[in-house]
């Protein structure tokens, strides 16, 4: 029987600039194995406009890994292709996945100007033109010169573009829809925050454009033959047509792996029913992050007062649990980040229990939760702030109660506003779990684990309580838990209790 999945988001926005992450991945593949996680989500691997200091999301060149001397270096900010390659293979003998992050909606660092037709638009309402068309300089010939058409001879110009966010010759940033042979409209997109959200930033890649389109699919067919990844995480699906993602992976289905996993970044906080019309507009062939879901959980944890029986409303998991890929935190939310909405330190033992321990969602655990980090930048305020995220310390045991534990039916006792627990009745391999959180005092709760139970005692897995619960005659016992705290109590003297905590 194959364990609960779970995956480790392998980086975070600060990780420092010195080429060694592939590496540190490699040598920490049997340690993470070891501990229940079974795929890793990695940051893009091909060189980014910021060259050695580039994240990945400011794509330069999809077929430069790390291997030629573009935008200043050779290496990546995470490593070289050989390292890529190198850490993929590593992670496969221990039986971990690779989910590789693909960039599909822009491209960054053009390498020459062209004069192009455009119109300024209002960046608020992209539909409304500020200006009638006007020539100008623009960002939109991508030759990769440092590749010398190695893999691929396919040269972006402004044909490949919808838009672009910046006029060299007038020196000024916006939003310029480009005119091009496939009109003056954006294309069009799910999403409802503004009139239309095809346009995000950078040069914004033209889906109108079949060259656009079997160039993309060439480069999986090549990216997946030189790497063998496992699965794919989609950035910024919001911003593209939905109709060429489903159409990208149908092709590299097809062709090279039938069951490449995929996952969407869709940003949404409470719009539930864009992730739903989004799924129904693909098929329900991509896993979607149940963003819906981190925005309740950073929500309860700011506040003691709300109510836990609500934690899953609106929520992507309540409503698709075989589509949702649920996360507390990532690299987008992080202090200081774009989207900051960070949950709180106290809550995230909470939180992790609501997404490692139940049975609905494929949970994600963030780099900066497993590891720790510290990290200073510039606040929205103009002042520099220096930011601790501490190591969830509970966060080991929760993964081990995730992969030895965590199994069979599930029955919830969300019967109380502070207070919420569930049981997990285990399986003819595992022996099932029983959680208890609360967000307010200490609490107590009776629930029901079965009359075969009945004389038997529990223990708090993560030893915040001491106390043993006895089961009665009707199976049920009277679960502890600590003020603000979540205990998860299993069968004492099991063959799984002598796992290291």
């Amino acid at each position: 029987m194959e364990i609960n999945g779970v995956i480790l988001q392998y980086f975070e926005w600060y990780y420092p600039a010195d080429g060694t992450l592939w590496n540190k991945l490699a040598t920490e593949a049997e340690n993470l194995a070891h501990k229940g996680i079974t795929a890793v989500w990695v940051p893009p691997a091909y060189k980014g406009a910021e060259g050695a200091i580039s994240r990945g999301y400011d794509i330069y060149d999809h077929y430069d890994l790390g291997e030629f001397h573009q935008k200043g270096t050779i290496r990546t900010k995470y490593g070289t292709r050989e390292e890529y390659i190198s850490m993929i293979s590593t992670l496969h003998k221990n039986n971990i996945r690779v989910y590789a992050d693909v960039v599909l909606n822009h491209l960054a660092g053009a390498d020459e100007t062209e004069k192009v037709w455009v119109k300024k638009m209002n960046p608020e309402n992209n539909v409304e033109n500020w200006s009638e068309p006007m020539q100008i300089e623009a960002l939109t010939r991508f030759t990769f010169p440092g590749r010398e058409g190695k893999y691929s001879d396919f040269v972006w110009n402004y044909q490949c573009f919808s838009g672009i966010d910046c006029a060299v010759d007038l020196q000024q940033k916006g939003v310029f829809k480009i005119l091009n042979e496939y009109g003056d409209t954006w294309e069009n997109v799910i999403g409802n925050d503004k009139p239309n959200y095809d346009f995000l930033m950078l040069s914004d890649i033209e889906y109108r454009n079949p060259a656009v389109r079997n160039h993309l699919k060439q480069w999986g067919r090549w990216y997946y033959e030189t790497a063998h990844f496992d699965g794919v995480r989609l950035d910024a699906l919001k911003h593209i047509t939905p109709d060429f993602p489903v159409e990208w992976l149908d092709f590299m289905r097809q062709h090279l792996k039938p069951d490449l996993f995929a996952v969407g970044e869709y940003w949404t906080d409470k719009k539930l029913d864009q992730l739903e019309k989004y799924i129904e507009a693909t098929d329900g062939k991509i896993h979607m992050f149940d963003i819906p879901l981190h925005y309740n959980l950073h929500l309860a944890s700011c506040t003691d007062s709300y109510d836990l029986r609500t934690i899953f409303d609106n929520s992507l998991v309540s409503v698709q649990p075989l589509l949702a890929v649920t996360f507390v935190e990532n690299h987008d939310t992080q202090p200081i980040q774009s989207l900051e909405s960070s949950v709180e330190p106290w809550f995230k033992p909470l939180a992790y229990a609501l997404i490692l321990l139940r049975e609905e969602g494929y949970p994600c655990v963030f780099y900066g939760d497993f590891y720790g980090t510290t990290y200073e930048d510039k606040g929205k305020d103009g002042k520099y702030h220096k930011i601790v995220m501490p190591q969830i310390k509970e966060l080991q045991q929760l993964l081990t109660l995730r992969k030895y534990y965590a199994y069979g039916q599930q029955k919830d006792y969300f019967d109380q506003q502070n207070c919420i627990g569930w049981v997990r009745e285990g399986n003819e391999q595992y022996p099932g779990c029983v959680v208890i959180l609360s967000n307010s005092e200490k609490e107590e709760k009776k629930m029901e684990v079965g009359k075969k139970y009945s004389g038997k005692h529990y223990v708090d897995f993560l030893q915040k309580s001491k106390k043993e619960v006895i089961i009665d005659e009707n199976g049920i016992g009277t679960f502890y838990v600590n003020r603000k705290s979540v205990s998860v109590w299993v069968l004492k003297n099991n063959p799984t209790n002598k796992i290291e905590h």
